[in-house]
């Protein structure tokens, strides 16, 4: 098998111009075998593993810089730079990432989970290079649906300015980013990669030229200049010239020799270019290429039948989210749903097919997309912007001076907060309930079961004097029913459990293992009482001081960084009226937490029943007035 001899981009370069498609084929049964058991990015993977080939076979990495614009297209990158053996263990805790990652090899030029960055970082390579007085080349592959990203045209702008040579952009259009791609750019993408009279018009010239014998190479080089002016008569390219980019394209993303060809000729052309590369999402594999959008980001399945090999009849909190929303418009004309390129993911698609004039899927975007929802809640209506907690942080500035300066009742829908598990770092959610606590006028709430995350989104539609956020985890709703109340009141928690020995106070997913862990305790012989806390802001101030009167230990415990969340809130409210309780915080670290199963993290974090119970034992018997400060 060609694939066992390759263990660097070196042995790669050894291969014949046609051992490499069969080496393509060998690396998508060998990825589509590894994610099967343990889930991964597969359709993505599978669309850029000829790109990769070509790259790596034209360029000299790790001297040239390959940049990955969106991790999810970096497999067969890793498994061609050193790394096949170790992808069978990709994206578990003892594993590699499932994105590139600067300390993990010296190929991984830069880190990137999200899209939209690599045009910039790219540029900043090609500066530093020439003020060094060096001549390798910089390569950045950017999907299409990253172009939807602002940042990638700040880069792009940029990089037509300073007009770098050896500056190359690979535009890997496959009309998706995760969801189908949206929008003027991806319309303007597929009409050039549409115009019938050019590709006519090429076939054509190749047959004519084909007649015409080569000498010395020169009818190659005509044959190139022939098609690139009928080219420029009929694509309508000129957005990317215009914009100080040499535009090649487009090009079949499949056929590796005319990709080697197109790399190599890219090599001797001046000032920045941008290559269009037409590919498939889920190329070799019938499933993914058929649903690309279920096997973009896929658990465990059977590969002969494509089926999911976990079969949970749990309802999944995004499930939740979508049914209500549908629920919420029925009821109110006005309500609105936004989403930043992740319809499926937010679990809006059944949203958008019900209320297509009310759904608005903006494309990898996410600052547009809250700017967006404030124009909408300004003009009277009612939105709901659904995006990912890690990537809402993009959208920061927008939340604070567009939003809640205004006062404006954007309803933020902040899907997998807290850890997320194998995707790792890039896309934990880990921070929100920090950096959202501190915007002035903001409510942020984070429910502790299905009933709850209904409620509150009920109580969202009717909250109309801010901005509110409303957290929720990736994965499935608790079995059991928490919440009992009927409505939810904004800044009001629930005393949940009795007891005299220590007050828990816990938020979201944490509620239903602290629950467990005082059940824990009291065969210790410590009761605890436990509170639904419910909201990081408005803190529940009257009940925080009632449960802990009498100066007995506080625990808090959140699915968020201890830095700034939930559990710095409590503490400053108890220092405030001078209490004298100890305050012992539970949450995730002050770093960031690694890849791994979303269970086994927690529970080396100490964030399980038993971790949170020996906590609560060991803060029943610490002294009084003394505050630990968070978990190391």
């Amino acid at each position: 098998m060609l694939l066992g001899r390759i263990n660097s981009p070196k042995d790669l370069k050894e291969l014949s111009l046609n051992e490499l498609e069969p080496l393509g084929a060998e690396i998508r049964r060998y990825i589509i075998e590894i994610v099967s058991s343990r889930g991964g990015h597969l359709a993505s993977s599978l669309g850029c593993v000829d790109i990769t080939l070509a790259l790596h076979y034209v360029f000299d990495a790790p001297r040239d810089k390959i940049l990955w614009d969106v991790g999810h297209q970096s497999y067969t990158h890793k498994i061609i730079t050193g790394r096949r053996e170790k992808f069978k263990d990709i994206r578990t805790k003892s594993g590699i990432s499932g994105f590139p990652n600067i300390s993990e090899s010296e190929y991984d030029t830069y880190g990137v989970g999200h899209a939209s960055t690599a045009i910039s970082a790219a540029l900043g390579f090609s500066v530093a290079r020439d003020i060094r007085g060096e001549d390798n080349f910089v390569v950045t592959v950017v999907g299409d649906g990253a172009l939807t990203g602002g940042l990638a045209f700040e880069g792009i702008n940029q990089a037509g300015h300073l007009k770098k040579n050896r500056f190359i952009i690979v535009l890997n259009d496959n009309e998706m980013s995760i969801s189908k791609n949206v929008g003027a750019l991806s319309k303007y993408l597929t009409k050039i990669t549409t115009q019938k009279l050019y590709l006519q018009l090429e076939a054509d010239v190749w047959e004519l030229l084909g007649k015409i014998p080569s000498v010395g190479g020169k009818a190659k080089k005509l044959a190139g200049r022939i098609k690139e002016s009928i080219k420029n008569l009929v694509v309508p390219n000129i957005l990317f010239e215009e914009l100080g980019f040499r535009y090649f394209g487009p090009l079949d993303g499949h056929d590796i020799p005319l990709l080697v060809d197109m790399f190599h000729q890219l090599k001797q052309v001046p000032g920045p270019v941008l290559v269009h590369i037409v590919t498939k999402k889920g190329k070799g594999y019938s499933f993914a290429e058929e649903d690309a959008e279920r096997f973009h980001g896929i658990g465990g399945f059977y590969k002969t039948t494509g089926n999911s090999r976990t079969n949970s009849k749990r309802q999944k909190y995004s499930a939740v989210f979508g049914e209500t929303m549908i629920e919420l418009a029925e009821r109110d004309d006005s309500v609105i749903a936004v989403t930043a390129a992740m319809k499926e993911g937010t679990g809006l698609t059944k949203f958008g097919e019900r209320f297509p004039e009310r759904f608005f899927d903006v494309g990898i975007a996410e600052q547009h997309a809250v700017t967006f929802a404030a124009g909408l809640a300004r003009a009277g209506m009612k939105p709901f912007v659904a995006i990912y907690s890690t990537f809402l942080q993009r959208s920061y500035d927008q939340i604070i001076h567009d939003v809640a300066l205004q006062r404006l009742p954007v309803k933020l829908m902040l899907d997998r907060a807290g850890l997320v598990g194998e995707d790792g770092p890039t896309h934990h959610g880990a921070f929100d309930l920090s950096y959202l606590s501190i915007v002035p006028g903001i409510v942020v709430m984070t429910p502790c079961d299905e009933r709850e995350l209904r409620l509150m989104m009920q109580a969202s539609l009717e909250y109309n004097e801010g901005p509110i956020a409303l957290r929720f985890p990736r994965g499935s709703v608790p079995d059991t029913v928490i919440s009992r109340e009927g409505k939810i009141e904004i800044g009001r928690g629930a005393l949940i459990r009795e007891g005299g020995d220590v007050a828990v106070f816990a938020v979201g997913t944490m509620v239903e293992r602290s629950l467990m862990a005082a059940d824990l305790a009291a065969k210790d012989g410590v009761e605890a009482a436990v509170v639904n806390a419910r909201f990081i802001k408005p803190i529940d101030r009257e009940l925080i001081l009632s449960v802990s009167a009498g100066n007995v230990p506080v625990v808090t415990v959140e699915e968020n960084t201890v830095a700034g969340g939930f559990g710095d809130g409590v503490a400053r409210i108890l220092d405030e009226e001078g209490r004298e309780n100890r305050v012992m915080r539970m949450g995730l670290p002050d770093s960031f937490v690694m890849q791994g199963k979303r269970e086994e993290l927690l529970s080396d974090l100490g964030l399980d029943p038993e971790g949170i119970a020996g906590k609560i034992i060991e803060a029943s018997r610490a002294k009084i007035g003394s505050d630990d400060g968070g978990l190391p």
